[in-house]
Formats: C-alpha cells, structure tokens, sequence
C-alpha cells in the first residue's frame, strides 16, 4: 500500500475530476454558440465563407426604428424561445430593401426571424411595428404572430444560403 495514495483514491478522484472538465469543456461550445450579436459583415456572404445565411428583407415601411434580425436552429425547443437565438444583427431600419449576412455555427437546419420595431422603444407595438420570418409563413391572430417552426425552417448547407423575408404590418 502507497501511504501517499491509499488505495488509488486519489488518482481516481483527479480522473473523474479530468473527464469532468472535459465534459464542460465539450459543452461549452455549444451554449457559447447562443446570443451571439454580430455586425452585418456582407464580405463574408459575398466571399461564399459559409456556413451562413444571406437574408433580404423586403418592405420595410420606414426609415425610423430599428430593425432586429436573428437566426434560430430549426427545432422546436429553440425557435422564437426566449434567449435561444444563435445570432443577432440590430441596425437602424431603412425603408424598402435590406440585406443582411448572418452566420451559423455549422451546416444543419435554421429559421430567421426579423423584427422592425418602428418607434424604437424595445417593445412590441402591435399597430405600428412589423415582422417577418423565413420561408414568409401567414401570420394571423390564431397562431399570434408565432408559426411553427415547420413552416419557417430551411436548410443551410456549407456555403451561403440565400433567402428572402417580406415584411408585414398591421
């Protein structure tokens, strides 16, 4: 018997504390991987440096606002669930068209939804502000604004995947 390590108690203990840390470690990515804001870097849609998604946002009705775009994966425990977007791009909103270049982490499914909150103000003002969301879904009082993510979702392979969202008001 060692007197410095009685019956190998210790060095099981470092071993469960080393696969411990791996498991964290492994794990760390993935929920690093939520509530990333970036900037809207077109180079890297127009470069082709995928995975990533090219959205363009038709009919936004006016210049004042913003406007918020986010990126879903394409299950349902993570479209439009609070804090479980992937990434965010938030400019000032310009009437017409925009077009925005959003990554993803790999190569899978995604959904996008896109917000213009008119006046500014961080909350959702029904009769004035709009929204959009990937694949144009109907948006009626039944499913309040929130289609399942059958009807929103895409996929997105290596590259950039083009898609386009048309906005809708009150």
């Amino acid at each position: 018997m060692n007197i410095h390590n009685p019956s190998g108690i210790f060095s099981r203990t470092l071993a469960a504390a080393a696969l411990g840390a791996v498991a964290l470690a492994g794990s760390a990515p993935a929920a690093a991987q939520y509530k990333q804001e970036v900037r809207n870097d077109m180079r890297r849609c127009e470069t082709g440096d995928g995975p990533a998604v090219l959205v363009t946002v038709e009919g936004v009705k006016s210049s004042t606002g913003k406007l918020r775009i986010q990126t879903y994966r394409g299950t349902p425990g993570d479209w439009l669930q609070k804090g479980r977007w992937l990434s965010r791009i938030e400019v000032p909103a310009r009437a017409g068209r925009m077009t925005f270049c959003l990554p993803v982490p790999a190569a899978g499914s995604y959904a996008v939804a896109v917000r213009h909150d008119v006046n500014g103000n961080g909350d959702t003002d029904i009769r004035s502000d709009g929204g959009g969301m990937s694949n144009n879904p109907s948006i009626n009082i039944f499913n309040l604004g929130k289609p399942s993510v059958s009807k929103t979702a895409f996929p997105v392979g290596n590259g950039v995947r083009p898609i386009r969202i048309q906005m809708k008001y009150m």
